[in-house]
This record gives C-alpha cells, structure tokens and sequence, in this order.
C-alpha cells in the first residue's frame, strides 16, 4: 500500500487497535482472574482510605475492608482448585466489606459519646423521619436577613437543611420506632437492607447469567463502590438499587413496572431524574412499540403523591432546600465539595467555573443528539452509555458534587454491558404485570 493509500485517520486507527488489543486481551482472561484484579484494586483503595481519610467513619471501614478484599483476591486466584470459587470470593467480599464494618459501626455509633460513626446524611434522614413522625414538615431551615433560621441544635449548619424529597426518610422511621430500645434503628441498616434485596431482585431479572449477576453484584454491594457507602452513609444505594430493577423491568420489555419502580427512586432524589428521562426516552412495550407515555404517567403520578403535599404547605422552604441548598444558592456551603475539576476551576475564577458547567450542558446535550439520531431507536444498553458518559462530565464540570457521586456513572456502565450481553427476555415471562 503506498502512502497515498493510507487512511486519513489511521493515527485514531491505531488508537482503536490499541484499545480493542487491551479489551481482547482483558477478555481473554479467565472470570475469576478478572475478580481477582477488582478485589486487589479494591483492597489498595480500602488501604488508602485507612491511612489517607480524615473521615472517622470512612477509614475505620477501610481499616476493616483491607483485609477481606485481600482475601477475596487470594480465594480468586485458587479458582481452578476451588469450586464455585467466585461466590465465595463475593461472600467474603460482601461479609468482610459491607456486613462486618457496618455491624462494628453501627454499634460504635450507639456507645460512642464523640459520634463521627456516620455521615451527616445518616442524620439528616432520622431527623426528617422523627418530624414527620409527628406531624411536621423536614423542610424548616432557610437564609433570612443575614442568618440560618431553624438551625439544628449541634450540629453544623449545612445539617439543618433537607435536600431530599420527602420518601426518602422512610429509611429513618426504624430510628425512630426503635430509638428507646437498641441502636438497630439507624438508617443505614435499613438502607442496606433495602438496597442488597432490590438488587438481588435487579440482577435475577436482569439477566440468567451467572457471570452478569456476580458482575453486577461486585459493583453494586461488595466493592467500595457499594460497600464503603453502605457502612458510613449510602442515600445513593437505594436510589441505584431501584434504578437496576427499573432497567431489568425496562430490558424485560415492562415499561409500566418500570416506570413505577423508578418513579419511586424519582419521589427520593433528583439524582434519579436523569435515568426516568432516559427510560421514557427508550422504553419499548413486548410488541415493541415505544411506551414512554406509559413510563412518564407511572412516574409522575408517583412523583406527585409524594411531593406536591410537602411543597404546597410551604413553598418557600421546600424550595430552599431541595433546590437552593443543593445548588449552592443558599448561604450555607455544602460539604459536596469534592477536589473535582469544576470545583477546582471555579475556586480560581467563579466565572469560568459557571462558563464550563453551561458549556458542559450544551457538549453533553449535542452528544446525545447525534448519537440518538444517528442510533435511533436507540437501544437500552446504548442509552445508558450515553447517559453514564454525560453523568461522568456533568459531575466532573459541577462546582459543588461529591466524588461519591461518580458511582452513578460506573453503574450505570455496568448495567448497559450487563443488558447488553444479557439474552433477550422471553416473550411469556411475567413479571408485576405492565
């Protein structure tokens, strides 16, 4: 071939053969090798966290998650002497990393006189769920005339604000209810409890693949991505817990099911907002026909129950802390303040920072456009590619998020490689009905 012939883009060729010999290469290696990297990772970043985090609860987990994730690499490695090798390498995984620190913690949370056992969000949610209890509104602390009014008693002040939607704080009734009795009422036991079952549920209809529900479940509970928030705080799993039933359900070809389930996750938090969109844009009925109406309905409908009640009794508040606090608009700073690069660009120059977020929004939403039109329909698995990609700079670009966050985006990967290599779903399989 001469010189001439050479394609014009043979350097994004190379490029491409590169990745593709990596993936091949990453492809080839056995599933219980591919394991043994992930909990060897996860063990190096359980070992950072114990002797880098300044966050009590975080580095005690860490301090307690290094040793089983070691393990689980070392019961990786002996799979070919080892059956069922993987499972139990995601037990010990899922008992050392998840169960252990979260029984230690929650105890030492109960008999501590210092606290610092749990994030503040732990706390925020038990404080909504005892108001509510008794009749109240959560949404009570906004900026007025130079102070915080209705601050918390001890607390510091970004703790006075709610910056959920009211069912959320379902996970702080057991607090609650068992307050005077054993510190088993904490939020997080309920969120994991919660959590570990919808997935469970998630991943059975998902997929009938025994390699795409271990996957799925290292990410989702025994991985730090999973773990390390379960034990110290984890508003996000149930949120992502219900968003994987919701793409199981979508998958399955039951848009109303699945608009219900997110819907749910919806009436939790805004974070879930952005994947309802993409099932409304991409939900298909078992004849194949687009059902985003049915999606859409289901999840208003959920959507409005929960949170027209609390923002009609007071607008003002609601508002203030569902959506000024959150957005930094508020007086307050937010502990979401993660070293990220929005964040660190906006610190030098609060213009540019606010100039990249716009510039952003419209790269994100021009990218999707192309690849819909160029793809449409688009399929399940491409959709959320797309989305995990726009998440993963949205929340590069924001100037107040928290690295914790960047979970969205690795599960939602996840989950389009698992529907993507996950057969079709059957034409009779009925599940909760459309």
């Amino acid at each position: 071939m001469s010189p001439l012939e050479y394609p014009l883009n043979s350097g994004s060729m190379v490029r491409s053969d590169r990745v593709a010999s990596l993936r091949g290469r990453w492809e080839g290696w056995s599933l219980t090798s591919r394991d043994a990297v992930l909990y060897f990772l996860a063990s190096l970043f359980a070992l950072g966290t114990w002797l880098t985090s300044t966050d009590l609860a975080q580095w005690r987990w860490g301090e307690m998650a290094v040793g089983p994730y070691a393990l689980a690499t070392l019961v990786s490695l002996s799979g070919r002497r080892l059956s069922h090798a993987r499972r139990v390498a995601l037990g010990v995984a899922l008992f050392g990393a998840l169960v252990v620190p979260l029984v230690v913690e929650v105890l030492w949370r109960v008999h501590s006189p210092y606290g610092g056992f749990a994030q503040p969000e732990v706390m925020v949610l038990e404080r909504a769920a005892l108001a509510i209890f008794h009749g109240h509104t959560p949404y009570v602390a906004y900026w007025a005339h130079g102070h915080l009014v209705n601050p918390v008693a001890h607390g510091a002040p970004y703790e006075s604000f709610f910056p959920y939607f009211p069912l959320i704080a379902v996970f702080g009734w057991p607090a609650v209810l068992a307050h005077s009795i054993t510190g088993w009422g904490d939020a997080r036991v309920a969120i994991t409890l919660f959590s570990v079952l919808v997935t469970l549920l998630g991943v059975r209809w998902l997929s009938d693949s025994e390699n795409v529900r271990i996957r799925v479940l290292q990410y989702a509970v025994a991985l730090p991505t999973g773990a390390l928030f379960a034990v110290t705080g984890g508003d996000d799993l149930p949120i992502l817990a219900l968003g994987l039933l919701a793409v199981a359900l979508a998958h399955r070809r039951r848009p109303g099911a699945a608009g219900v389930v997110i819907g749910v996750a919806a009436a939790m938090k805004f974070t879930a907002w952005p994947l309802a969109l993409l099932l409304i844009v991409v939900a298909r009925d078992e004849r194949g026909r687009h059902a985003g109406v049915r999606v859409a309905t289901a999840v208003a409908s959920v959507v409005a129950v929960s949170v027209l009640p609390p923002l009609l009794v007071n607008p003002t508040t609601f508002i203030a802390n569902v959506v000024a606090f959150p957005l930094g608009l508020s007086h307050v700073a937010s502990p979401a303040a993660s070293p990220l690069p929005g964040h660190l660009i906006s610190e030098w120059s609060p213009t540019l920072g606010h100039l990249l977020v716009v510039l952003a929004v419209l790269a994100v939403g021009l990218g999707a456009i192309m690849v819909a039109r160029r793809r449409w329909p688009l399929d399940l698995p491409t959709a959320l590619s797309v989305l995990a990609l726009g998440t993963l700079v949205m929340i590069s670009v924001a100037s107040a998020t928290r690295s914790g966050y960047l979970i969205y985006p690795l599960e939602m990967a996840v989950w389009g490689w698992a529907a993507k290599v996950a057969k079709e779903p059957a034409r009779d399989l009925q599940l909760l009905g459309t």
